[in-house]
Protein backbone atom coordinates (compact mmCIF):
# COMPACT_ATOMS: atom_id res chain seq x y z
CA UNK A 1 0.00 0.00 0.00
CA UNK A 2 2.76 2.80 1.02
CA UNK A 3 -0.06 5.54 1.48
CA UNK A 4 -1.43 4.46 4.83
CA UNK A 5 -0.71 1.82 7.69
CA UNK A 6 -3.85 0.48 9.38
CA UNK A 7 -4.17 -1.03 13.05
CA UNK A 8 -6.59 -3.14 14.47
CA UNK A 9 -7.78 -2.37 17.69
CA UNK A 10 -9.18 -5.60 19.13
CA UNK A 11 -12.52 -4.79 18.71
CA UNK A 12 -13.77 -6.31 14.92
CA UNK A 13 -14.36 -3.28 12.36
CA UNK A 14 -12.45 -0.30 14.39
CA UNK A 15 -9.47 0.90 12.33
CA UNK A 16 -6.50 3.09 13.02
CA UNK A 17 -5.15 5.02 10.04
CA UNK A 18 -1.73 6.76 9.87
CA UNK A 19 -0.60 8.00 6.74
CA UNK A 20 2.49 8.42 4.89
CA UNK A 21 3.70 11.96 5.50
CA UNK A 22 5.94 13.39 3.17
CA UNK A 23 8.27 16.36 4.82
CA UNK A 24 11.14 18.68 4.39
CA UNK A 25 12.39 22.13 5.42
CA UNK A 26 9.15 23.69 4.03
CA UNK A 27 6.85 21.90 5.54
CA UNK A 28 4.80 18.29 4.70
CA UNK A 29 2.33 17.00 2.73
CA UNK A 30 0.01 13.90 3.41
CA UNK A 31 -2.99 12.23 1.61
CA UNK A 32 -5.92 12.25 4.12
CA UNK A 33 -7.96 10.33 2.37
CA UNK A 34 -7.33 8.34 -0.77
CA UNK A 35 -10.41 5.88 -1.82
CA UNK A 36 -8.10 2.88 -3.35
CA UNK A 37 -5.95 2.66 -0.30
CA UNK A 38 -8.67 2.71 1.92
CA UNK A 39 -10.58 0.31 -0.19
CA UNK A 40 -7.53 -2.07 -0.06
CA UNK A 41 -7.51 -1.42 3.48
CA UNK A 42 -10.80 -2.79 3.94
CA UNK A 43 -12.84 0.77 4.13
CA UNK A 44 -14.75 0.90 0.88
CA UNK A 45 -17.44 2.51 2.28
CA UNK A 46 -18.47 6.04 0.49
CA UNK A 47 -18.21 8.96 2.10
CA UNK A 48 -21.30 11.46 1.41
CA UNK A 49 -20.84 14.13 4.28
CA UNK A 50 -17.74 15.86 5.76
CA UNK A 51 -17.95 17.62 9.03
CA UNK A 52 -15.58 19.62 11.28
CA UNK A 53 -16.12 20.99 14.79
CA UNK A 54 -13.62 23.00 17.34
CA UNK A 55 -14.01 22.62 21.06
CA UNK A 56 -11.87 23.81 23.73
CA UNK A 57 -10.08 21.92 26.23
CA UNK A 58 -12.10 19.79 28.93
CA UNK A 59 -14.77 19.48 25.98
CA UNK A 60 -16.69 16.06 26.03
CA UNK A 61 -19.02 15.00 23.22
CA UNK A 62 -20.48 11.56 23.05
CA UNK A 63 -21.58 9.00 23.53
CA UNK A 64 -23.36 9.41 20.37
CA UNK A 65 -25.21 7.27 17.90
CA UNK A 66 -27.50 7.28 15.11
CA UNK A 67 -30.50 5.09 15.54
CA UNK A 68 -32.15 4.68 11.98
CA UNK A 69 -29.63 6.12 9.88
CA UNK A 70 -26.14 4.27 11.47
CA UNK A 71 -23.26 6.08 9.98
CA UNK A 72 -19.32 5.13 9.41
CA UNK A 73 -17.13 7.46 10.29
CA UNK A 74 -13.33 8.26 9.93
CA UNK A 75 -12.27 10.66 12.17
CA UNK A 76 -9.38 13.10 12.76
CA UNK A 77 -7.74 16.09 14.81
CA UNK A 78 -6.02 19.10 12.31
CA UNK A 79 -5.47 21.45 15.18
CA UNK A 80 -4.87 20.22 19.18
CA UNK A 81 -5.34 16.76 20.44
CA UNK A 82 -8.33 14.42 21.54
CA UNK A 83 -9.05 11.20 23.23
CA UNK A 84 -11.03 9.61 20.87
CA UNK A 85 -14.01 6.05 22.02
CA UNK A 86 -15.84 4.05 19.90
CA UNK A 87 -18.22 1.61 21.81
CA UNK A 88 -19.47 -1.15 20.26
CA UNK A 89 -23.47 -1.44 19.93
CA UNK A 90 -23.77 -4.39 17.20
CA UNK A 91 -26.38 -6.56 17.78
CA UNK A 92 -25.45 -10.36 18.49
CA UNK A 93 -21.61 -8.47 19.01
CA UNK A 94 -19.19 -10.70 20.73
CA UNK A 95 -17.52 -7.38 21.79
CA UNK A 96 -20.92 -5.53 22.42
CA UNK A 97 -20.55 -2.81 24.99
CA UNK A 98 -16.96 -3.24 24.59
CA UNK A 99 -15.21 -0.14 24.05
CA UNK A 100 -11.59 1.40 22.63
CA UNK A 101 -10.00 4.42 23.14
CA UNK A 102 -7.09 6.39 20.62
CA UNK A 103 -5.65 10.04 21.19
CA UNK A 104 -5.58 11.82 17.82
CA UNK A 105 -3.49 14.79 17.26
CA UNK A 106 -2.74 17.17 14.47
CA UNK A 107 0.69 16.14 15.40
CA UNK A 108 0.58 12.32 15.02
CA UNK A 109 -1.82 12.69 12.45
CA UNK A 110 -3.77 9.28 12.76
CA UNK A 111 -7.63 8.82 11.70
CA UNK A 112 -9.88 6.09 13.72
CA UNK A 113 -12.35 4.64 11.41
CA UNK A 114 -15.87 3.56 13.29
CA UNK A 115 -18.08 1.57 11.58
CA UNK A 116 -21.91 1.60 11.83
CA UNK A 117 -23.57 0.85 15.12
CA UNK A 118 -21.08 2.07 17.26
CA UNK A 119 -20.89 5.24 19.87
CA UNK A 120 -18.62 7.76 19.46
CA UNK A 121 -17.33 10.54 21.56
CA UNK A 122 -14.44 12.51 22.69
CA UNK A 123 -12.25 14.50 24.79
CA UNK A 124 -10.39 17.60 23.82
CA UNK A 125 -6.86 17.56 25.94
CA UNK A 126 -4.87 20.55 24.29
CA UNK A 127 -6.23 24.24 24.91
CA UNK A 128 -8.57 24.22 21.64
CA UNK A 129 -8.91 21.13 18.80
CA UNK A 130 -10.34 21.02 15.34
CA UNK A 131 -11.69 18.22 14.72
CA UNK A 132 -13.52 16.44 11.22
CA UNK A 133 -15.05 13.56 10.19
CA UNK A 134 -16.07 12.15 6.73
CA UNK A 135 -19.64 9.91 7.27
CA UNK A 136 -21.73 7.66 5.16
CA UNK A 137 -24.88 8.96 5.95
CA UNK A 138 -26.22 11.94 6.07
CA UNK A 139 -27.10 13.87 9.28
CA UNK A 140 -30.82 13.51 10.66
CA UNK A 141 -31.69 15.66 13.79
CA UNK A 142 -34.16 13.41 14.82
CA UNK A 143 -32.82 10.24 14.66
CA UNK A 144 -29.81 10.87 17.39
CA UNK A 145 -29.09 8.66 20.56
CA UNK A 146 -26.79 8.67 23.18
CA UNK A 147 -25.41 7.11 26.09
CA UNK A 148 -23.76 8.44 29.10
CA UNK A 149 -20.19 9.19 28.31
CA UNK A 150 -19.22 7.61 32.27
CA UNK A 151 -21.56 4.67 32.47
CA UNK A 152 -20.15 1.76 34.95
CA UNK A 153 -21.78 -0.88 32.33
CA UNK A 154 -19.13 0.26 29.78
CA UNK A 155 -16.27 1.78 32.03
CA UNK A 156 -14.22 4.15 29.47
CA UNK A 157 -11.25 5.15 30.99
CA UNK A 158 -11.43 8.57 29.88
CA UNK A 159 -7.72 10.31 30.43
CA UNK A 160 -9.15 13.34 32.86
CA UNK A 161 -6.30 14.73 33.98
CA UNK A 162 -6.90 16.16 37.87
CA UNK A 163 -8.37 19.61 37.79
CA UNK A 164 -10.20 19.43 34.73
CA UNK A 165 -13.71 20.71 34.49
CA UNK A 166 -15.74 18.70 31.77
CA UNK A 167 -17.79 20.64 29.35
CA UNK A 168 -20.49 19.49 28.00
CA UNK A 169 -24.16 19.78 26.65
CA UNK A 170 -26.94 19.23 28.60
CA UNK A 171 -28.32 16.89 26.44
CA UNK A 172 -24.97 14.60 26.70
CA UNK A 173 -25.54 14.80 30.06
CA UNK A 174 -28.64 13.30 29.73
CA UNK A 175 -28.26 10.32 28.25
CA UNK A 176 -28.80 7.07 29.89
CA UNK A 177 -26.89 3.92 30.26
CA UNK A 178 -26.16 1.21 28.05
CA UNK A 179 -28.55 -1.17 29.70
CA UNK A 180 -31.23 1.81 28.48
CA UNK A 181 -30.00 1.69 25.08
CA UNK A 182 -30.82 -1.88 25.25
CA UNK A 183 -33.89 -2.03 26.87
CA UNK A 184 -34.71 -0.16 23.42
CA UNK A 185 -33.93 3.67 23.99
Amino acid sequence: MGKITVETCGIEGLKVITPAVFGDERGYFMETYHYEAYKEAGIGQVFVQDNQSSSKKGVLRGLHFQKEFPQDKLVRVISGEVFDVAVDLREGSSTFGKWFGVTLSAENKKQFFIPKNFAHGFLVLSDYAEFTYKCTDFYHPNDEGGILYNDPAIGVEWPIPEGMELVMSEKDKKWGGIKDYVAGE
